[in-house]
């Protein structure tokens, strides 16, 4: 769209799409805002509803919730002539039901994978779905970090959520280490063990991790027992702790061998 004004609608101007829409005004753009709970300012153009904010609009970018995103998209739906992007953290199968929902309508799925204070347009983002390419294009002309993976959309979401299984679990470890530690009066020691443990991962660490958790998975799962018990003691709920020691117990039993012969080969235990 060179040498044209671009028209981008957000949906939704809370933390990440306040940020976002406010980047691309700063851009150059015309941005369209709606938000019922947030007046738009800052040069964003104030509407009155979804449909409102994304007519005439060359690209919708949906910025609320999970919970909102199958609504904003039937209340918009019918004035949108552009592309609908739904940057929502949602399950692929809801991605795939607004694609669906969207139908005659460009649909992309984009994944917003960093957190957005910070970065706003800048924020890394993955696109997946019909209408990737060029809302990855019209983005980019912007200044937005928009990488595109080929197939439907939901594919996005899925490597968005998959890494935060990952992510949000190692965090909700740290933090309930941390305070069960805290209240031992350790915080301090078990603070420089977490940072010497991550500083030096590499490559070994994944499969080291992965393998021993199926071999060792009975002695594990004794010690997380006893350490979601400790926790008890503590008053710290061993909310990780006891799901640890629940996941061990089933690798322990897996498919009824023993742990020396039930240990996949790395990305096998995926399947």
């Amino acid at each position: 769209m060179s040498g044209t004004t671009v028209t981008i609608a957000v949906l939704g101007l809370g933390e990440a799409g306040g940020a976002i829409a406010r980047d691309l005004v700063a851009a150059g753009a015309v941005v369209r805002g709606y938000d019922p709970a947030v007046r738009a300012t800052d040069g964003i153009v104030d509407t009155s509803s979804e449909a409102e904010a994304a007519e005439g609009a060359d690209l919708v970018l949906s910025v609320n919730s999970a919970t909102a995103a199958v609504g904003a998209l039937r209340a918009g739906l019918p004035k949108t002539t552009g592309i609908w992007a739904d940057l929502n953290t949602a399950s692929p199968g809801l991605k795939r039901e607004l694609a669906s929902i969207a139908a005659g309508v460009p649909f992309t799925d984009i994944a917003i994978m960093a957190p957005v204070p910070g970065k706003g347009l800048r924020v890394p983002m993955l696109a997946s779905g019909p209408a990737a390419e060029p809302t990855a294009a019209l983005l980019r002309s912007l200044g937005a970090s928009v990488e595109v993976m080929a197939g439907e959309a939901g594919l996005a979401a899925e490597r968005k959520l998959l890494r935060s299984v990952f992510f949000k679990g190692m965090s909700a470890a740290v933090v309930e280490a941390l305070a069960a530690a805290r209240a031992a009066g350790c915080e301090d020691w078990l603070r420089e063990i977490i940072v010497h443990e991550l500083t030096t991962a590499d490559k070994s660490t994944v499969d080291r991790l992965v393998t021993g958790s199926y071999k060792h998975a009975k002695r594990r799962t004794t010690e997380m027992a006893a350490a979601a018990d400790m926790l008890g003691e503590l008053g710290v709920p061993a909310n990780v702790a006891a799901a640890a020691r629940d996941q061990l117990a089933s690798l322990s039993g897996s498919n009824g061998r023993s742990n020396a012969t039930s240990v996949p080969r790395l990305g096998e235990e995926l399947r």
